[in-house]
């Protein structure tokens, strides 16, 4: 202690002359700032990598820009038109005007397209009404035209719908992805059966991951116990069998697995060679090869959080359970499982909440129905261009994720789950 230090303990006071709260406060203040810095470049890390895109996918899938944009005077008009009736010449001449714009910017055909999500056939309507449009002489009339090139163009239920699809924000995009869809008359209602597919589908994502959860902890547990009850050494070497997987990338392993499970392949070989089959039998694109390889993929992810947590447990819990009389079976259920149980829960939430986003594997050793909710995700993001259907999707599938962990942590508690 120096000998300015000790008078001012003495007083009451800190070096810099403060009493020793007011010091203390300082002092923890300081390294609140210093932590807060440490963690910056992390959090800004988050919030560009993941939270801003995030946003961007949920706002694309209310976004409604093609006809307020492609089509801005028709809707202005459309504001004083009252449903029920067609328009008159004021909002008639509106959409021409547009659509003649349109034509020479090429864009009829996307606002034809947008309109044809919710009113199929309406593209080639508008392409065909954007083409005489051109040829016609300036001035007007312009309603005849219109009536003259497709009776729908004096349907009041076609206006009403495309006053609704004039709005910039949309809840189609949504509505679409669970299978519901507002009527031309703007009332809630399902989707025509042909079209009707997104349910299906999310249910069939949410049960192969629940297939492939619980196969990887019916194969995961015992293996997780082998490698905590193993001597180091040879616990080790069962350890880097575990992890070889993760040498390789997804597409390799899929890959290798379509050559092992393809009708001509070693898997079907094996078994007729062995007598057990008479006939080869089909094991790839289909449900049985979709599960199989994707709990391959899997497995470590659920092995590493309960290995973890079992390496915590001490024997001598299972030798007192017998010295005091419990069977192998008893002790083993009621003293060592249940202290498994929170890497059990990771394990399977972290298995069962990566399973929902898989798209490689189910797209080569799965069928036609086994295809998962991002095959649908890339499908309207890469070939249809339709990215507010597809931002939809994500935002059911974020949605589904989000009750599935509430329910997680209502049930179990998140604060209960360990990886390591």
């Amino acid at each position: 202690m120096s000998s300015t230090t000790a008078p001012a303990l003495a007083a009451g006071t800190g070096p810099d002359g403060l009493s020793l709260k007011a010091s203390l406060a300082r002092a923890e203040r300081r390294s609140r700032l210093v932590s807060l810095a440490l963690v910056t470049p992390l959090l800004l890390f988050i919030v560009a990598s993941f939270c801003i895109p995030l946003g961007f996918m949920l706002y694309r899938a209310i976004d409604n820009p093609e006809v307020a944009e492609t089509l801005p005077a028709t809707v202005a008009a459309m504001k004083g038109w009252t449903q029920g009736g067609v328009p008159e010449e004021p909002v008639f001449a509106a959409l021409a005007a547009d659509l003649i714009a349109a034509q020479k910017a090429r864009t009829t055909g996307l606002v034809g397209k947008r309109v044809n999500y919710e009113i199929p056939g309406a593209r080639s309507k508008f392409l065909k009404v954007g083409r005489e449009l051109e040829r016609a002489p300036a001035g007007g009339p312009w309603k005849p035209i219109f009536e003259k090139s497709d009776p729908q163009w004096t349907d009041p239920v076609f206006w009403s719908a495309l006053k609704r699809i004039g709005q910039p924000m949309t809840a189609f995009y949504l509505l679409s992805a669970v299978d519901l869809r507002l009527d031309q008359t703007g009332a809630l209602t399902r989707q025509v059966p042909d079209q009707a597919i997104f349910l299906d589908v999310l249910f069939r994502t949410l049960w192969i991951s629940l297939l492939v959860t619980v196969s990887t902890l019916v194969l995961g547990y015992p293996i997780a116990h082998l490698l905590a009850s193993l001597p180091p050494r040879h616990a080790n070497l069962l350890m880097l069998l575990v992890l070889l997987p993760f040498t390789t990338s997804i597409l390799v392993r899929t890959t290798a697995w379509v050559v092992l499970l393809q009708t001509n392949g070693v898997l079907n070989d094996v078994m007729v060679w062995l007598g057990l089959l008479d006939e080869r039998i089909q094991l790839i694109y289909n449900r049985f090869g979709t599960v199989l390889a994707m709990t391959h993929i899997q497995l470590p992810f659920t092995v590493l959080p309960i290995y973890s947590v079992m390496k915590g447990i001490s024997p001598a819990h299972m030798r007192a359970a017998r010295s005091l009389g419990a069977g192998p079976v008893y002790a083993f259920t009621r003293v060592y499982m249940p202290q498994t149980l929170p890497g059990v829960g990771a394990g399977c939430l972290l298995t069962f909440i990566l399973s929902l986003g898989y798209y490689i594997t189910p797209a080569l050793v799965g069928g036609p129905l086994d295809q998962m909710i991002s095959y649908f995700v890339a499908l309207y993001t890469n070939r249809e261009l339709n990215w507010g259907q597809a931002s939809a999707l994500g935002a059911v599938l974020l949605a589904v994720t989000m009750v599935f962990y509430a329910i997680f942590n209502r049930l179990v508690g998140i604060d209960k789950v360990k990886l390591g």
